[in-house]
């Protein structure tokens, strides 16, 4: 099924600061990676949750062309489709397909209130 909230992003000023928050807060398990700090929010599995009912997310630094504010990301079959339908609907691109690793694919788009969101398009 697609549709669904697959993913999350943090923007922060001080990587420091903010993965120290959200460790002491939420306890989750933080990944370093170059550029990105990946967030298990609960058990996982390949880097993906290993029981239902949570999403994991990342953290990235806010001026590494990420949002200024959280993102929330969707899980969609076609990336290409809906960003068409997307734009349709009166939405606009804001950054188009790209690959990330082996994983998949992500983009970013504004929704009719402005808000920044994210699509998730699985390898």
């Amino acid at each position: 099924m697609t549709g669904r909230v697959v993913h999350f992003e943090i923007p922060f000023d001080d990587e420091t600061r903010a993965t120290a928050f959200y460790t002491a807060a939420f306890d989750w398990n933080l990944q370093q990676l170059p550029g990105y700090t990946l967030a298990a929010t609960g058990p996982t599995s390949d880097l993906a949750p290993s029981e239902p009912g949570f999403v994991n997310g990342g953290l990235l630094t806010r001026d590494a062309g990420g949002a200024a504010k959280p993102v929330i990301v969707v899980d969609v079959p076609s990336i290409d489709a809906a960003l068409a339908k997307i734009e349709e609907l009166g939405g606009k691109t804001v950054s188009g397909k790209r690959a990330v690793g082996d994983f998949g694919f992500a983009a970013y788009f504004n929704d009719t209130e402005g808000n920044l969101m994210g699509l998730w398009e699985a390898a």
